[in-house]
Order: structure tokens, then sequence, then C-alpha cells
């Protein structure tokens, strides 16, 4: 009885033990994770009153969109010039950023609704470390279709799309930044932007023909 008492005693005993490093380990990765997410920088909206870090420098809006020439995941060259004539949303993502990610699926959805209109989306990820298959795997939990590049290390800066994710550049059918956002909008703003994007490629078509 004193044996089997004793015996019960150190499975419980060794149960506890391994409970608490199965914990510890969840809470760290947990820490980890939530340290990743954090370098996500949400920036308010240009009139916004609130408080919080504003973009530097001068912004795109307006200007022409710098061009560029990346690599899909499966090896292919895309060139922003490939989609002169159609609006195009140019987004800077990351797989650590938990706000790009709850976007994405956002894109997918109105890439469908405004494909008549010749609206595309490229996804540029800001992952430079970080593998193919790694890249891959997040995409496929967004459930995204569009194309997604690797950048280059310099499409970054020359967006200004190097601080804060993440980031969007509304580009129209001549290649001007009609808009441009950085941090979480609202689904509703986003839809807002790509309207605006498509009005402007419109009116530019209308004034061409004229």
């Amino acid at each position: 009885m004193r044996k089997a008492l004793v015996l019960l005693v150190m499975v419980v005993g060794i149960s506890l033990l391994l409970w608490s490093g199965w914990h510890n380990l969840r809470e760290r990765k947990l820490a980890m994770q939530q340290a990743q997410e954090s370098h996500a920088m949400l920036i308010p909206d240009k009139g916004s009153s609130s408080s919080g870090p504003a973009i530097e420098g001068p912004t795109l809006t307006g200007k022409a969109a710098p061009a560029f020439v990346l690599t899909t995941l499966d090896g292919k060259k895309v060139s922003l010039s490939d989609y002169k004539g159609r609006p195009v949303l140019v987004n800077f993502w990351a797989t650590w950023c938990a706000p790009c990610k709850l976007e994405m699926p956002w894109f997918e959805e109105f890439r469908k609704q405004y494909s008549a209109q010749g609206f595309e989306i490229l996804g540029i990820t800001d992952d430079a470390d970080a593998g193919k298959d790694v890249i891959s795997k997040a995409v496929q939990k967004t459930g995204v279709t569009y194309p997604i590049l690797l950048t280059d290390g310099k499409i970054d800066k020359a967006y200004g799309a190097t601080d804060y994710l993440p980031m969007s550049f509304y580009v129209d059918r001549n290649g001007v930044v009609v808009e441009e956002t950085a941090g979480l909008g609202t689904k509703d703003e986003i839809e807002a932007n790509i309207k605006k994007t498509i009005a402007s490629a419109s009116q530019a078509g209308s004034a061409g023909g004229q």
C-alpha cells in the first residue's frame, strides 16, 4: 500500500513538472508573438486629432508611383508597368504583421468585386529574411490569390514603406498615386479608396479621349 502511494505521488509530481514546463513554453511563445505583432504600428488618418506617430518626409500622393520589377513566389517577374492603364493597389505587408493579415482577405474580396473595372492588387512582402515557405504558408492562411512579390530591399525605401506596416498606395491608370495609407484602416475606408482610385482612372481616361 505504501509503495503504491509513493508511486502515485511520483506520478503526480512528474505530471505537474511536465505541465509546468509546457505552460511556461506556451507563455514564452505567446510573449514572442505579441512582441512581433507590436512591431506593426497603426497610423491615424491625417485628419484625425488622435495622438500617434506620423509619416515623416514627403508623401507620394499626386506623384508617379516608383517603378519596380519584382519576383513572385513562383519566380515570375512582375513589373508595375505591366498594369499600366489599370487601377492598382500596391500593399506592403509582412508575415509577422497581424494587422496586415487582417486586411488581406478584404483586399481579396474587393479585388473580385471590382475586377470588371480592371482593378488589381500587388502585395509586396517586407520579409527580407523569411523563406519562401514561411511566406507561402502565411499567404495560404489569408486566402488571397493576387500576386505576392518579394522585396528587393530597395522598393521599400522608394515608397517610404520602411517604418510602418501595413502601408498601401492606390495607383490610378496613369501610374499616379491617388491615395496612400499607413496602418490598418477600416474595411469601408479601404473600399472608399479603391472607388476613388477607379473613379480617378475613369476621369483620366475620359479627359484623355476628348
